[in-house]
């Protein structure tokens, strides 16, 4: 385990253990991969001899089509992940401004591009949530400005109002706005949230999005970004010319049609998601009111999550997030089954 930042790592406990784990480490549907995303990337291995399309050019315009945004608006890459490591090489100067906890690939893209990176810190006593004191952070020198959204691992969303305030300011400052929507999908209404709307009036505007958590695409790798063009290119520029393989390629054009999966898939997590809360509270958990598919919660025995490992549970341990102490952690929704199944153990160590 040495070394690694993410939870998700199955393939480390099944060469310690043997068996596969009931993974709530990893933010992925619990339904897996859709059926028909699984045929698609099937049919795909018949070209698998050849290069794929460097441009993306089908999955870009099924992108463009889904979002309203030009072709040009649109970049794909090897998951979100690439696309951030990617942004800070090609964005334009000045340091970079992170809230504390969130995603740690903000931070180690800046660091690895020679970029200073500034955290602006959460705190526990307003929940975790990114208030009117953020704006402070955006100024002259700041170039990259990064906003999960909602925020991972803690679940919550930033007001509706700041996050135009926000824009607005980094507008004014010269600083670029990195809404990170990833989990976008997974609130109760997705499209009152996002900032794609905003795209056509701010340049200094990017969105990421992947395919990785909604449809259960993770070992797949596929991301996207929409912005300004002129960004985009220099960020294409930043990278393999061959960044999205042709089986995620497909797949990602197939997962655009699942619209009964989605269905399914937002039924689920919002009958579910009160449902854990509740059950880690009766294990006198504190649990913050999350929005998306998982929950952050704290716990008095800061050693739970290797005592869930021995049972065959991963959990993600939340004490390496900058801005969290141990005691902290972060637990995915899953299924009904698989949810009590994570209560009961946590009965039985606790």
């Amino acid at each position: 385990m040495a070394g690694l930042v993410h939870g998700g790592d199955w393939a480390g406990f099944r060469q310690e253990f043997g068996a596969m784990p009931l993974d709530f480490s990893a933010n992925v549907s619990p339904l897996g991969l859709p059926e028909g995303v699984r045929r698609a990337v099937t049919e795909a291995l018949k070209t698998a001899h050849l290069y794929p399309d460097p441009l993306c050019r089908e999955l870009r315009r099924a992108l463009s089509r889904r979002h309203g945004v030009g072709e040009e608006q649109v970049l794909c890459g090897n998951g979100a992940a690439d696309l951030i490591f990617r942004l800070a090489l090609a964005a334009g100067p000045g340091a970079g401004v992170v809230t504390a906890p969130t995603f740690a690939e903000y931070e180690q893209a800046l660091r690895a591009a020679g970029r200073r990176a500034e955290r602006a810190l959460l705190r526990e006593a307003e929940g975790f949530a990114v208030t009117e004191g953020f704006l402070s952070h955006i100024r002259p020198g700041v170039g990259l400005v990064f906003l999960c959204e909602p925020n991972n691992p803690t679940g919550r969303t930033t007001d509706r109002a700041l996050l135009q305030k926000i824009l607005e300011k980094c507008a004014a400052c010269g600083a670029l706005l990195i809404a990170d929507e990833c989990f976008n999908e997974f609130l109760d209404e997705p499209e009152a949230h996002s900032l794609i709307g905003e795209l056509s009036r701010f340049e200094n505007l990017l969105i990421l999005r992947a395919f990785t958590k909604w449809y259960g695409m993770a070992g797949l790798r596929l991301g996207y970004c929409l912005g300004s063009p002129a960004l985009l290119k220099k960020m294409a520029q930043c990278g393999q010319p061959w960044g999205v393989s042709s089986l995620a390629q497909a797949a990602g054009v197939q997962a655009l049609k699942e619209e009964a999966y989605s269905r399914r898939l937002k039924a689920l997590i919002k009958e579910q998601r009160p449902i854990l809360a509740e059950g880690l509270q009766g294990h006198s958990c504190r649990v913050l009111p999350g929005e998306a598919n998982y929950l952050l919660f704290f716990c008095e025995d800061a050693k739970l999550a290797e005592k869930l490992r021995e049972k065959g549970i991963l959990l993600r341990d939340c004490a390496n997030y900058p801005g969290l102490s141990p005691g902290w952690f972060r637990c995915a929704v899953r299924g009904g089954e698989e949810n009590r199944a994570l209560l009961r153990a946590m009965r039985e160590v606790l």
